[in-house]
């Protein structure tokens, strides 16, 4: 039974089906295997592995000294709300589009079913390998980002120990490894995805009350609202914002993390535009207070900067509590959400890989196509695209600044992909 097309919608005689009544949610023209999968997703599970993946305040702290080259504090306090206000134009776009087609392949099927006819197959193929190649670097941003945060936990505890990139590399494998044996059964999903939506939202609020009220001094008023530091070589302020306006995006990449999950989900068509929407409003909030707080702790720049952790929220951390163990245990906190989104990255990729295999879009394809029944996930996409995300840190091993300019691809592939 098909899912009516956009056309048919308007028309008063369609019949509307029950979305749990439907075998499986429609698939391109060309696919005529079943690939059912168990609907478990409620609303508030479908949420948390949205903004788990999202997780704006999350990829904020990664991004917050990086930016500050690109445009200072200004580029952040009103970056962020000016690309929360596109945002939103996205999320309503991607909403209509999940509610008139639930389909676990998104976007690079709507092109199918939407672009001219002589245009659908290669538009439809560059944007299904656009939103793989995305979600992979998205995982592979992630994981280096909990393993660095590892590493410089370790080097603070030990003065003496000097960080290597093979020290990130090692733990950079086994934070990949770890993360994607919960991918391994999918049951389990929608539970993780419930806990770290939570587990989120209670590191922001512990970060958020403590940190400022340890510091011992506070940046001015002037200095968040009003500073803006222009070190990128361009010599108009105007074009280092634009440029410096990739860091806040990281707070809004992967938005289309829910739309994956239509065809284990429960009325796809009403909780994913929902988890979609709140996923922007959850991680602007987040997101701007969470800068505000910390530009306002901070106290010495360059020591943050060239930190020998080489994790500079860690080291404005330790600045503002001034215990080695409280900084450790609020890099923690970014820790335990940074392996939560990880988790959701996983899940995000490997139904990527699944459906673009189902619909012809990979080598092999036949055989990633594949759903193992009693795991519930698709195993074999879930496996291959780990290895990759695992070959991706090998790049880091042999050149960080190559690792290091394709991650900051991510917000261009999404943006792109939309």
């Amino acid at each position: 039974m098909d899912i009516p097309k956009l056309d048919d919608v308007s028309s008063p005689n369609v019949t509307i089906y029950e979305p749990d009544l439907i075998p499986n949610a429609r698939t391109s023209q060309d696919s005529g295997a079943n690939h059912d999968m168990r609907r478990k997703f409620t609303l508030w599970s479908i949420l948390g592995e949205g903004f788990s993946l999202t997780n704006s305040w999350f990829g904020i702290s990664s991004a917050l000294i990086t930016g500050i080259d690109s445009g200072g504090p200004a580029l952040f306090v009103y970056g962020i709300p000016l690309v929360a206000f596109v945002s939103v134009f996205v999320g309503c776009s991607l909403s209509e589009l999940a509610s008139a087609m639930p389909n676990a392949a998104g976007q690079h099927f709507w092109v199918m079913e939407l672009a001219p006819k002589r245009y659908a197959r290669p538009l439809s193929f560059v944007t299904g390998y656009c939103a793989w190649a995305g979600s992979l670097f998205a995982s592979a941003s992630v994981s280096l980002a909990v393993a660095s945060a590892a590493v410089g936990c370790w080097q603070l505890n030990h003065s003496d120990f000097i960080i290597h990139e093979v020290h990130i590399f090692v733990a950079y494998q086994i934070v990949n490894l770890f993360t994607f044996l919960f991918n391994c059964y999918g049951r389990i999903l929608p539970t993780l995805g419930t806990i770290t939506l939570y587990m989120s939202l209670i590191s922001f609020g512990i970060i958020l009350l403590f940190v400022p009220s340890q510091a011992p001094t506070h940046q001015d008023v002037k200095f968040v609202f009003a500073t803006f530091i222009n070190n990128t070589g361009w010599s108009n302020n105007g074009i280092a914002f634009i440029v410096g306006l990739v860091n806040a995006n990281w707070a809004f990449s992967c938005l289309d993390s829910a739309v994956h999950l239509a065809e284990e989900a429960h009325q796809p068509e009403v909780v994913i535009p929902i988890s979609i929407m709140a996923t922007i409003a959850i991680g602007f909030t987040t997101a701007w207070f969470f800068v505000i707080a910390m530009f306002f702790s901070l106290n010495n720049f360059d020591a943050v900067v060239g930190t020998f952790t080489k994790v500079p929220i860690l080291e404005m951390f330790y600045q503002s509590v001034g215990n080695r163990y409280a900084a450790i245990f609020l890099e923690s906190l970014i820790m335990a959400t940074g392996i939560g989104c990880l988790v959701a990255c996983h899940t995000l990729q490997s139904r990527l890989c699944w459906t673009f295999a189902r619909d012809g879009g990979v080598p092999f394809h036949r055989s990633f196509a594949k759903i193992n029944a009693t795991l519930d996930v698709p195993f074999r996409a879930h496996v291959m695209s780990a290895t990759v995300v695992a070959i991706l840190g090998c790049l880091y091993l042999l050149s960080t600044t190559a690792f290091n300019r394709r991650v900051y691809t991510i917000p261009c592939i999404s943006s792109a992909q939309f």
